[in-house]
């Protein structure tokens, strides 16, 4: 199955653009392309004399973008070759040559002419390394990676990804699966930025992390402003326009030390819970109210699984999502290439962003049952929870701080949640603290669906196949209903399979359309107007078997009337019941 941006893929310019955007320099260069590309046993440790084939890079092998559509097995080591050539005028006395990697599944060791450069654990996560110190001049630089990926029979964060894919999992991928680029950079460089808006005081504050204690220069609104390595600087922003779904704001910096010049960019907007005239705790945005009608995105598609086809295809998602009247995505237990969030930034998207799970395998009784008996038990009990060993758990709260520090600067980014349903949850309150301590500027879901811990800033909820009628939470926590619908239409010829799973079945689009109604008009907008905060609809995307998308798998049909799915959005978010609550029709069936 191919979507319209997968079949007008040109292989000589695969996700051309920049990958960093808030972290930006001018001399750049991507890797995406024709790799070679070979499968041995694990236990093989140098690349095999003749490789299989070639892969189109950043789509996993198991992608049919990649053009090997194989699946990698626990068993198995991938390896991925190509040729670099030092770029012209590169002087490795002044300059390093950077080697980055967007996320490689899920485990990868590095070599440059023989030599091991990196080793990097955690699928879901960006790393780098100097290629400098093993750079030959010219031509003919052998860049080797090799790649092991556990899947579920492991540990180690996985999301969705299932080596029996079925119901709600998916198919596994494996290897590189976002863009890998080359950049050229001073010795004496800045590092990173780290940059929080302190919307009270109309101020923006900005720490510059270099790597040589170094000092220079913040540009911003015609002004150079000094800076020293991890001092915080203020800019004023007396007057500032905030940044919202509705008016999204971004404000250009830029940054120079010695030869170093970096831009980024970033906006001013504040996260909270707050009470409400009323007394109830709810969402604020900018000290306002804010109601948060959003999907559920899982960010899967046919041709590329993990990754889209191009940015287009992106914009894509978030632009007929925003037409629905939709202002929030709930990034479901994925973290996307930066390059999503950009777009979110300056479309307008408020995103809550999961943590990726891991463990392992996991009990119905835990992930499953709660959903219909709505049981909470305590997640310090790890065998419960699949999650009795030590080095998951680690590597868990170790990929939690670097997706944190990853995307803390993104003003899309808007809520985190660590755990969803119990999958390979532990110690979630310890994940709160653990998260407050890195971002304190961020509301946090600590345990969406169930397995409450009475944590977090939310009392979070999933509700399927029963009416929802809202209860004020006993702690004080905004409510929210951050998974319900999931309504499905199955269409021939733009599914994955014959097989359909969702959590009530449709028979036709107007049934679908008449049945979300019914559901907002009767159980979401009345729980709005009592004090639910948010609301989180399953889902964008049909994914594989899932059939209960706004959209079908392959993004050429939409299932749902845009103007009707706005209107709704528009009551929903004012708190304006309909004249009358519609009831369900009777041309669908239950799941």
């Amino acid at each position: 199955m191919i979507t319209q941006w997968g079949g007008a893929l040109d292989s000589s310019a695969i996700l051309p653009e920049y990958p960093r955007p808030q972290f930006q320099r001018k001399q750049f260069e991507i890797l995406n392309g024709t790799w070679e590309y070979a499968v041995t046993s694990v236990s093989a440790q140098i690349p095999p004399d003749r490789f299989d084939g070639t892969i189109l890079v950043p789509f996993s092998p198991e992608s049919e973008l990649s053009g090997v559509q194989r699946a990698l097995k626990p068993t198995e080591a991938l390896w991925y070759r190509r040729y670099l050539e030092a770029p012209l005028g590169f002087d490795a006395n002044a300059e390093d040559l950077l080697l980055h990697f967007g996320a490689v599944d899920q485990f990868a060791e590095v070599r440059l002419n023989g030599m091991t450069v990196a080793n990097h654990s955690g699928g879901y996560l960006p790393f780098s390394v100097s290629l400098s110190e093993y750079l030959m001049p010219g031509g003919g630089n052998e860049l080797v990676v090799r790649v092991r990926d556990e899947t579920d029979t492991g540990a180690w964060s996985r999301g969705k990804q299932s080596s029996t894919p079925g119901g709600i999992w998916y198919t596994p991928q494996s290897g590189i699966w976002q863009t890998v680029w080359l950049e050229r950079a001073p010795k004496r460089r800045i590092e990173s930025l780290r940059i929080t808006p302190l919307y009270d005081r109309a101020e923006a504050e900005i720490v510059v992390t270099t790597n040589c204690n170094g000092s220079g220069e913040v540009l911003f609104g015609g002004k150079a402003i000094p800076f020293a390595d991890g001092q915080p600087v203020r800019l004023d922003m007396t007057g500032f326009t905030p940044w919202s779904p509705e008016q999204p704001k971004l404000y250009d910096v830029s940054f120079t030390m010695e030869r170093d010049s970096v831009e980024s960019y970033f906006a001013m907007r504040k996260c909270s819970v707050q009470q409400d005239a009323a007394g109830i705790s709810r969402l604020y945005l900018n000290n306002e109210p804010y109601f948060q009608s959003g999907v559920l995105d899982q960010g899967y598609w046919p041709d590329g699984l993990y990754t889209a086809p191009s940015d287009e295809a992106m914009v894509y998602d978030i632009t007929l999502m925003k037409s629905m009247g939709f202002n929030m995505l709930r990034k479901h237990i994925k973290i996307e290439p930066l390059r999503w969030y950009y777009h979110c930034d300056r479309i307008g998207m408020l995103v809550w962003q999961d943590m990726v799970n891991g463990g392992g395998i996991y009990r119905k009784d835990t992930i499953s049952l709660p959903l219909v008996f709505g049981n909470a038990h305590n997640d310090s009990d790890y065998a419960y929870f699949a999650r009795e060993e030590v080095r998951g758990r680690e590597a868990y709260a170790r990929e939690l701080k670097q997706t944190v520090e990853l995307l803390y600067n993104s003003p899309c980014v808007v809520l985190w949640v660590p755990f969803n349903e119990g999958w390979g949850q532990f110690d979630a309150n310890k994940a709160v603290a653990q998260i407050r301590a890195l971002d304190a500027t961020r509301p946090i879901d600590h345990a969406s669906g169930w397995h409450d811990q009475g944590g977090g800033d939310c009392k979070s909820l999933h509700v399927y196949y029963k009416p929802y009628r809202y209860r004020k939470d006993a702690n004080g926590r905004a409510v929210v209903l951050s998974e319900f619908g999931g309504y499905s239409l199955h269409l021939a010829g733009h599914s994955f399979s014959e097989k359909e799973f969702g959590y009530k079945r449709c028979k036709t689009a107007d049934a679908l359309m008449r049945d979300v109604e019914a559901l907002y008009d009767r159980e979401v907008i009345p729980a709005r107007m009592q004090g639910l905060s948010a609301s989180v609809y399953t889902q964008l995307s049909d994914v594989e078997q899932e059939t209960n998308g706004l959209v079908t798998y392959d993004r050429a049909v939409v299932k749902f009337d845009a103007a009707r799915m706005r209107a709704i959005n528009e009551r929903l978010i004012a708190g304006k019941p309909a004249v009358a609550a519609k009831p369900d029709v009777d041309d669908e069936e239950d799941e």
